[in-house]
């Protein structure tokens, strides 16, 4: 296993969604980096959508730090570039946007099949 990741001590979902936000301090501690590496993938990455209070100190929301963590697996451990990083994260976007798509179109054949066996046995006993 690579060094780095073994470092990133990020606590089980249970406990990391038990808080709302997290300071960019104790989330740049979570994954043994700057505050400044945290800052500089924000700019570069979309996905984020972090708080800032009055004085501009940056809030990670638990969604935030699932999508770091995406984000530095691919940087750091399968050494994506940051463009590369990117590419995926939106090809991921679209598969699972589809797949939500053929999810929905799923659970409208299957209202739509037992509407259909509804009309036919209210046919058949009339």
């Amino acid at each position: 296993m690579n060094l780095e990741a073994a470092r990133i001590e990020i606590p089980p979902d249970d406990l990391l969604f038990s808080k709302q936000y997290y300071s960019i301090g104790e989330v740049a501690t979570m994954f043994s980096v700057n505050a400044s590496l945290l800052r500089y993938w924000e700019s570069e990455f979309d996905v984020f959508k972090l708080r800032k209070n009055k004085k501009g100190d940056r809030f990670f929301r638990p969604d935030d730090i699932k999508n770091l963590q995406l984000i530095h697996h691919l940087l750091r451990e399968r050494k994506y570039t940051i463009e590369g990083a990117r590419e995926f994260l939106r090809n991921s976007k679209k598969s699972k946007e589809k797949f939500e798509a053929i999810e929905t179109l799923r659970k409208i054949r299957s209202f739509l099949s037992e509407m259909k066996a509804g009309l036919s046995t209210q046919g058949d006993s009339e």
